[in-house]
């Protein structure tokens, strides 16, 4: 916390100050550019002064707020959730919070489980060799479920936006 003569002190040599942080606010910014937490400016060394790239203030709906980009260490990070409602806010806070921890499950446990439609593809393509060694109507129905299984990856790709024939084309390689 910097009081007004410190602070106007620094802002005359262009030192942009944040006032009134609280610990937890203080200890994120360390961890993100790279600073320690000193008590006093007697003799600051290099090796304790964090740095960034940019700071900017921006304007999110009506409060201001802080964003440091360029950070030399970027161990923290904040995410802005913004909504029409309480109901919708709190959603969206439980959706977040499920994908870290299915991020923090994966980097913990070392484990890759592919996704986008590898599994449909690989079962699509079992089925397929299945459906050459079968003869008569059999092999049109097995045939049949091997389609329904390649659109499964095509379903995926074009609901994220991707292009879907080339991403499927990649997988059945």
């Amino acid at each position: 916390m910097i009081y007004n003569y410190p602070e106007q002190l620094l802002a005359d040599a262009g030192v942009m100050v944040i006032e009134h942080a609280d610990f937890d606010g203080m200890e994120r910014l360390s961890a993100v550019l790279g600073a320690e937490i000193v008590s006093t400016f007697d003799d600051p060394s290099s090796d304790v002064l964090g740095s960034c790239a940019l700071i900017e203030e921006e304007m999110i709906g009506e409060d201001k707020v802080i964003k440091f980009t360029g950070c030399q260490r970027n161990e923290a990070c904040s995410i802005v959730l913004r909504g029409s409602g309480n109901h919708i806010l709190d959603e969206a806070e439980r959706s977040l919070h499920d994908v870290i921890c299915v991020l923090v499950s994966a980097v913990k446990n070392h484990r890759t489980i592919y996704g986008g439609g590898n599994a449909e593809m690989r079962m699509a393509l079992a089925v397929q060799d299945l459906a050459n060694t079968v003869e008569g109507k059999q092999a049109l129905a097995i045939e049949a479920f091997s389609r329904a299984l390649r659109q499964l990856p095509t379903i995926i790709a074009d609901n994220a936006g991707y292009d879907s024939a080339e991403i499927v084309q990649n997988l059945r390689s």
